[in-house]
């Protein structure tokens, strides 16, 4: 058994460690019992006039500093749904500085960049401490093509290169939940969590079903769910978001139309999930500015119910 096969049979992991000697390890985080919560934030868009593209990264900044502060763990996005976004590593390095901001990070890296550029993005991961790295496939529909066919290949060629740096995976439960888990359960898979596509309390049966393959397989690599912020029912935005995930417009209306606020749908999701054994979720849909008071209300009311 190799040192890192020992790390995941005691769930622990050599990269990390929580004796006061470097950073949190976020495999072992993951697979505590009881509710995590984490965020999902973007960077700037590209080609944002250079005194907003620093308003935005400010407010990042500031985000960041605070979560980290409470061992909130911060995904950040690689172009997301397809629009170019400033690359998270430079600017967090930049200015951030500090290992201790960056321990709870995790950038997202999608296969749509050259090799080389993904290669020297793990070294730098690594060199600049970050929780980990969540490696996926990207948006196929727009954009570049892909360096390699899929996630898992990119993540077996960075295993290689810096095996002590946790990667994360993705499945999606809207799709075949049984294949999804096949495809997490596969030695090839190359993950240490899995992060999934947006899901709520009105997908608890894929979910359920998801989780149920997972255990037959024997499955023990910890997955972290994601939820979206709702912020209104507006017909036009909840169609445009449908083009990226299945969005349960009909009954977000209605929650809505009851009286419920964003953040309260929100709690829900996390509450119904939590009770159906998904207890790591990220939260999408966070604006930089506001994130750590608006996780604080969501949480809270999911607290309250």
């Amino acid at each position: 058994m190799t040192p890192r096969e020992a790390g995941r049979e005691s769930g622990t992991d050599g990269y990390r460690s929580e004796d006061g000697e470097g950073a949190v390890d976020i495999v072992a985080r993951l697979r505590r019992p009881g509710l995590m919560v984490g965020v999902e934030l973007r960077p700037p868009r590209l080609g944002l006039d250079a005194a907003r593209g620093m308003d935005v990264w400010i407010d990042m900044y500031h985000s960041v500093r605070r979560l980290a502060r409470s061992g909130t763990f911060v995904l950040l996005t690689d172009d997301a749904a397809g629009d170019p976004e400033e690359e998270s590593l430079a600017h967090l390095a930049a200015n951030l500085g500090s290992a201790a901001d960056l321990e709870t990070v995790v950038p997202f890296l999608t296969c749509k960049h050259p090799l080389e550029y993904c290669r020297l993005f793990a070294r730098r991961a690594v060199g600049l401490g970050v929780a980990g790295v969540a490696v996926v496939g990207g948006d196929q529909s727009v954009g570049l093509d892909r360096c390699v066919p899929h996630g898992k290949d990119l993540r077996a060629i960075l295993r290689l290169e810096q095996p002590r740096l946790p990667l994360g995976g993705w499945a999606n439960p809207h799709r075949d939940p049984v294949e999804q888990a096949r495809f997490v359960a596969a030695d090839d898979f190359s993950a240490d969590f899995v992060l999934t596509q947006i899901v709520s309390h009105h997908s608890l049966g894929q979910v359920e079903r998801f989780q149920i393959e997972l255990e037959r397989m024997g499955v023990k690599i910890p997955v972290v769910y994601g939820v979206f912020l709702y912020r209104s029912a507006n017909p036009a935005t909840l169609d445009y978001l449908n083009r990226y995930f299945p969005v349960p417009g009909r009954e977000i209306t209605a929650e809505f139309a009851a009286g419920l606020s964003a953040d309260e749908i929100c709690a829900r999701s996390i509450g119904r999930l939590r009770a159906a054994g998904a207890e790591k979720v990220y939260v999408s849909n966070l604006r930089s500015r506001e994130v750590a008071a608006r996780l604080g209300r969501v949480v809270g009311d999911f607290e309250d119910a």
